[in-house]
């Protein structure tokens, strides 16, 4: 009996049943599905309906087998570092997820080795697995996209080619000084005027262009910058100890951090003082992490528009994986503020 009768079938609907409900050949039902420009409206649409009314879905492991496609996004992944707050790359590998899925694309998560920042991407592009990579890793001396640049092998960027600017792959990054900046006007609107900022060492340069936000935003009020800066790593301790510093030394009524993590430091220290965020000294996070969320009172962030990002990162694999290829360039996008009870 044909699976295409009134009785529920016992297996999946296969491409000679749609050919059949359509009254079509086999091969017009191919390129219905891999080449939908060869067949008239009419047929394309008959076809299409009874795709729909079956439920068929291709059989996509023999269609990578002749396409030489897998249709699998690599992602390096790392754990988040202990004794921090940041969760930014939880939210955004959700993110990259969900759109990867809905242009028809899977990621595929793979473990990063601190010790080498290529580690895992060579044995995928051998066994041709992935048809592209995400990089997440840009800062200043990462192999990463040199490395892939040097194979070919299609990638997109989470992050701008800071040791590169005239690096021909395409990036998405979010601007990390515009969003320093913002967090500094809105302390500064409320009438702060000596305002301190914590940020990450000098080698990380992410977080020196989040510490120019917070200088051009002093000095476009005419304010001295001068003692009021500290560089430490990112950990809840750090900000607790290069706060203390800066309370005893420059007595700030606000802080801006490079990170929801320092921020955090910050409250630890102002509570051991006795003191209220919000009510006696201002603090402002980065990245508005699901913590900055729940801490009393809320801790006021610059937020990361992480969906913005992988819809981006996904429309350049896109294009890297189109017939013929197109090559994207940078897309820097702005963050926003959101104001909570520490400010």
């Amino acid at each position: 009996m044909s699976r295409i009768s009134g009785q529920a079938p016992t297996l999946p609907p296969t491409l000679a049943d749609v050919a059949e409900l359509a009254g079509v050949s086999r091969q017009t039902v191919s390129n219905a599905v891999n080449n939908p420009d060869l067949l008239r409206p009419d047929t394309l649409q008959r076809v299409q309906g009874a795709i729909d009314q079956l439920g068929y879905s291709p059989n996509r492991a023999a269609r990578n087998l002749r396409t030489r496609t897998s249709h699998l996004i690599g992602l390096r992944f790392t754990p988040v570092q202990e004794g921090t707050a940041n969760a930014t790359m939880d939210r955004f590998v959700h993110s990259l997820v969900e759109t990867s899925s809905a242009a028809g694309y899977h990621v595929l998560l793979f473990p990063g080795d601190t010790q080498d920042p290529t580690a895992g991407y060579d044995a995928l592009l051998r066994s041709t697995a992935v048809d592209a990579f995400v990089a997440t890793d840009t800062y200043l001396g990462n192999p990463q996209a040199a490395w892939l640049r040097s194979r070919r092998a299609p990638f997109v960027a989470f992050g701008r080619p800071w040791d590169n600017p005239d690096a021909g792959h395409p990036w998405v990054d979010v601007d990390g000084a515009a969003g320093a900046e913002l967090a500094t006007q809105h302390l500064l609107d409320r009438g702060h005027e000596r305002i301190a900022w914590i940020g990450w060492r000098k080698e990380q340069v992410i977080g020196e262009d989040r510490r120019s936000g917070w200088t051009r935003a002093m000095r476009s009020r005419g304010l001295a910058t001068t003692g009021l800066a500290s560089r430490s790593d990112d950990t809840v301790g750090s900000g607790r100890e290069a706060s203390a510093v800066l309370l005893d030394e420059a007595a700030p009524t606000g802080f801006v951090c490079a990170s929801d993590t320092l921020a955090l430091g910050v409250m630890h220290t102002l509570a051991d003082r006795g003191l209220v965020a919000g009510r006696d000294v201002a603090v402002v996070g980065f990245d508005d992490s699901q913590v900055a969320q729940v801490v009393p009172p809320g801790l006021t962030s610059v937020r990361q528009p992480l969906e913005e990002v992988a819809v981006e990162i996904v429309r350049a694999l896109e294009g890297l994986l189109g017939h013929p290829p197109e090559r994207a360039g940078g897309v820097l996008l702005a963050p926003e503020l959101v104001v909570r009870g520490s400010s």
